[in-house]
């Protein structure tokens, strides 16, 4: 499906997001930066991730402003999102490569909206991916979007390449990660605020618990 919508992907997504009044690179720094502040909080040591569903790589360069990490693989399914990613953000340092030419282990695995195009029959397969590419201790960053928000639901319907999306509920996205092998150890909540109402933003620390924001993180570990 991504390759053919790879060359559009950018006036897609800026269709759906152009509701809230904020970019998909504002979306794509807050992510990173929440990600940054529970590294920060746990210790973890990052120096190698894995962008699991890389796409066109645009989450590259905030990956290694905010994690200071020395090394991003990005992995995806589409050909040609790889070949955009390798134009715009190839170097010795960032690869893009199809999965199973992803070589871990790595330290933190991220991945933002993507299990909802994964059919739900291959999302276990595709976890245990992950669970596998990871040291032991190492970090699964979990984003998805919350279909709990109407503003979501909203969107998603007008990107051509999230309509048939198949939605994943928080408990429904903790439950398959645990049932994956890894160790759940927190939820948060985002992206409550459009940007006429971005006054209110510094009250997403205090909501982050409430499982109505636009996006949900599962912020969770290999234990073993």
């Amino acid at each position: 499906m991504f390759d053919g919508c790879a060359d559009r992907y950018e006036e897609e997504l800026a269709r759906g997001l152009s509701v809230t009044g904020e970019s998909m690179a504002y979306y794509a720094r807050e992510r990173l930066d929440w990600v940054r502040r529970l590294v920060e909080r746990d210790g973890v040591d990052v120096k190698r991730v894995l962008d699991f569903g890389c796409g066109v790589g645009h989450a590259t360069p905030y990956i290694f402003a905010s994690l200071n990490a020395t090394e991003v693989t990005g992995a995806d399914v589409s050909a040609r999102s790889l070949e955009r990613a390798r134009e715009q953000y190839g170097s010795l340092r960032a690869r893009f490569v199809s999965p199973e030419d992803a070589q871990g282990p790595f330290d933190l695995a991220f991945t933002n909206g993507v299990f909802h195009h994964i059919a739900p029959a291959q999302r276990a397969a595709a976890v245990r991916f992950v669970f596998d590419a990871l040291r032991p201790g190492g970090i699964f960053a979990f984003w998805e979007n919350n279909p709990w928000n109407p503003g979501t639901r909203y969107i998603m319907s007008r990107v051509s390449f999230d309509k048939d999306a198949i939605t994943l509920t928080p408990p429904e996205a903790r439950a398959m990660l645990r049932a994956g092998g890894f160790e759940v150890r927190r939820t948060h909540s985002r992206f409550y605020f459009p940007r006429i109402l971005s006054g209110l933003r510094n009250l997403e620390p205090i909501l982050s618990r409430i499982p109505l924001g636009g996006q949900y993180l599962v912020w969770c570990r290999r234990a073993s």
